[in-house]
């Protein structure tokens, strides 16, 4: 095996192992067990299991972030970017429920390279721009698409947290749901919101 096959074995080993027992509970004897190496080999190419756990965690944010970009640059009407959108986040949980596994627990302490949460304000700042073209032709204030783009994201982004633990519900009925709930409050918005329990 060259030395590019076996670091590419050892970043898939310690993709499963991490997904499966979390950072904290993984080991190098246990990546080096599976991948058949001995300890020194992980280390030669990682520096230890931090390194390879970096090597994971930015190729997972950049498969993710590149998924729902390309959905949010599609072109076509707003709701059909928000359905893009949020198919293409159940659809990267579907088809790499191991890497988002990975992406959603905490990083290690000081670890270098983003996190989820980094992730999810990447994305949400690309759906500011859409959002505030879409304030604009409804004729809202555009100054708040950063506050609508964090909900929207949020809220696509804790329901697929959710459904990766639901897999009773189908793809397209959990992503229909997400749609349902944004576009018709959406629709809906005040101009000026306002809440109604505290005095003004």
């Amino acid at each position: 095996m060259s030395g590019t096959e076996r670091r590419e074995q050892l970043i898939g080993v310690g993709r499963a192992i991490f997904a499966a027992r979390g950072f904290e509970a993984a080991t190098v004897e246990e990546i080096a067990a599976k991948a058949g190496v001995s300890k020194p080999v992980v280390y030669e190419h990682f520096g230890g299991k931090e390194g390879l756990y970096a090597v994971v965690v930015d190729r997972e944010m950049a498969t993710l972030l590149g998924v729902v970009t390309t959905a949010l640059s599609g072109g076509g009407t707003t709701r059909a970017v928000v359905e893009s959108a949020a198919m293409a986040l159940l659809d990267y949980i579907d088809n790499s429920t191991d890497g988002f596994r990975i992406l959603v627990r905490d990083s290690p302490a000081g670890q270098s390279t983003g996190s989820f949460a980094s992730l999810i304000g990447d994305i949400a700042t690309q759906v500011e721009h859409l959002l505030a073209a879409e304030f604009h032709a409804r004729k809202l204030d555009p100054k708040a698409a950063p506050i609508y783009a964090q909900m929207l994201v949020g809220m696509v982004a804790l329901t697929g947290q959710w459904w990766l633990e639901h897999r009773r519900y189908k793809k397209s009925v959990v992503a229909a749901h997400l749609v349902n709930l944004a576009w018709n409050g959406l629709t809906t918005l005040e101009a000026k919101p306002t809440l109604r329990t505290l005095d003004t």
